[in-house]
């Protein structure tokens, strides 16, 4: 099958979020199971300060948005089994950062006509063209606007992929015409409209073939107000066609027996049963964890748990929760490390405790890629308390590095991490349902007490996730089997 993934963002090329994991990683996974992937981005300065050497330059149109004929030029790469294909035009796409213009509406307006109007100049014409959040939403919209005059376009069907429905892409309802080029029957039909605004989000999901979440629990969990941001109407007007597709990690990048990136490297040893707690994952955890000790200034203390956060400050990520019980939880005998970055009053909190906690209490404001890979190598648990997380990857890569995480049972939160039962031993970490500090208390007090008394379960809880299958491969199935689905 011929696929093009349309995105604002991919690794190794430009990332600032999860969705550049995805599209950097599935891609292949679906070209490893014998697809035909190409996959589109916007050339932004970082990209072609890095890449475009390695390129190769295909052709260059004139691209019409609104009232405008724009130039547009496009370059070829390939690389690990997929064509990459990116859109330039330095007017929109040389910046220093890829999002937080005035201007981003029409920047992904033009990139969005580009994707369409490109079609002819690539190597095959896609049966499916999958997009990804905002950015491309208008993808679906302008190919149904082509297929009246455009007979070649009519057969490909179309993926749209919310990893994140916050975000929107809300605009005056005068943007319609004179900035995205659309016919007022767009607006006046309900297809793009929303609460008297132009919404570039409805208007996939309206038009579109297939809607996907990035985990089962998210795609149930879209259909509340509570999780949707008032999109809720409208995923339950198209459920029939909506998917949950958990995120995969790049199981290689994320080897703990092979990373440079940590202080030392560790698997999980063949052994099997019940051993005794030293035997069940090699030695290098231990160091790991001195070296993460040492960089953070913590004490050198081995037999002491860290609890560690990797995360934006921000009350979304169940901020709140934490710092209305933080002494308890450094009255459990724990070192604590945070990384991140956010609202002003949380990052004014962790570094009130950093006095009050000499030696056991660590903080880095911002973020640190070095750091991050310290804390999930180094760290014995990882602490997640968010309100909504579409998918999550942190706990899966912590659980690759033997960390154990402490998540609350939301999206992609609920669908990896499989609760601790004491009677039989099974799970490869905690859970808590309500959003409750209380809540959030009795299962750090109940991990922490299971570190200290019962080691060898505890180990056998960093084995669970050190061999849980987390590849984008499952993924790649399951897409698959989706694009079968509307192609059929």
């Amino acid at each position: 099958m011929k696929i093009l993934f349309a995105a604002s963002e991919a690794v190794p090329f430009c990332k600032t979020g999860g969705l550049a994991d995805v599209a950097g990683s599935l891609p292949q996974a679906l070209a490893k199971a014998g697809n035909e992937v190409a996959v589109i981005l916007p050339l932004y300065q970082r990209v072609s300060d890095n890449w475009k050497d390695q390129m190769s330059f295909v052709c260059n149109i004139e691209v019409p948005l609104g009232w405008r004929r724009v130039y547009c030029g496009m370059f070829r790469l390939d690389k690990d089994g997929v064509i990459w294909y990116f859109v330039d035009n330095e007017y929109y796409f040389k910046r220093d950062s890829l999002y937080g213009h005035y201007d981003d509406g029409e920047r992904f307006g033009f990139f969005s006509r580009a994707v369409i109007a490109l079609l002819p100049a690539m190597q095959f014409m896609p049966e499916v063209i999958h997009c990804n959040d905002w950015q491309t939403a208008l993808v679906p919209i302008y190919l149904k606007d082509e297929c009246v005059r455009w007979s070649e376009v009519r057969g490909i069907k179309t993926v749209f992929t919310v990893h994140n429905i916050e975000y929107q892409g809300r605009y005056g309802k005068e943007t319609l015409e004179d900035l995205f080029g659309l016919a007022p029957g767009w607006f006046t039909d309900g297809t793009i409209a929303m609460d008297g605004d132009v919404n570039l989000l409805k208007g996939a999901l309206m038009t579109c073939d297939a809607i996907t979440a990035v985990s089962p629990t998210y795609a149930q969990e879209l259909r509340y107000d509570y999780y949707a941001h008032g999109m809720e109407s409208v995923i339950r007007l198209n459920a029939g066609k909506v998917y949950g597709v958990l995120n995969g990690i790049d199981m290689e990048r994320y080897n703990p027996a092979s990373d440079p990136r940590i202080a030392a490297n560790y698997s999980v040893l063949s052994k099997t049963g019940r051993a005794a707690a030293k035997d069940t994952v090699t030695p290098g955890k231990a160091q790991n964890k001195a070296h993460l000790q040492e960089e953070m200034h913590l004490n050198l203390a081995p037999d002491v748990p860290v609890i560690g956060i990797i995360s934006r400050l921000v009350s979304h990520k169940g901020l709140d929760l934490v710092c209305k019980v933080f002494d308890q939880i450094m009255s459990l005998n724990c070192q604590f490390v945070v990384l991140g970055s956010g609202d002003w009053n949380y990052e004014q909190f962790f570094e009130a405790k950093l006095g009050q906690y000499p030696g056991r209490m660590a903080l880095y404001r911002g973020y640190n890629e070095a750091l991050a890979m310290d804390i999930y190598s180094g760290a014995d648990l990882l602490l997640m308390p968010s309100k909504s997380e579409p998918c999550g990857l942190a706990q899966m890569i912590a659980m690759r590095y033997g960390t154990v995480p402490i998540v609350r049972e939301t999206g992609g939160l609920k669908d990896t991490v499989h609760p601790y039962e004491a009677w039989c031993g099974a799970g490869n970490g905690f859970t808590f349902a309500d959003y409750n500090s209380g809540d959030m208390f009795y299962v750090i007090r109940q991990a922490v007490d299971l570190y200290f008394n019962k080691p060898n379960d505890f180990q056998q809880l960093r084995k669970a996730g050190m061999t849980e299958d987390f590849s984008w491969d499952r993924s790649a199935g399951a897409y698959n089997e989706i694009y079968r689905t509307i192609c059929s």
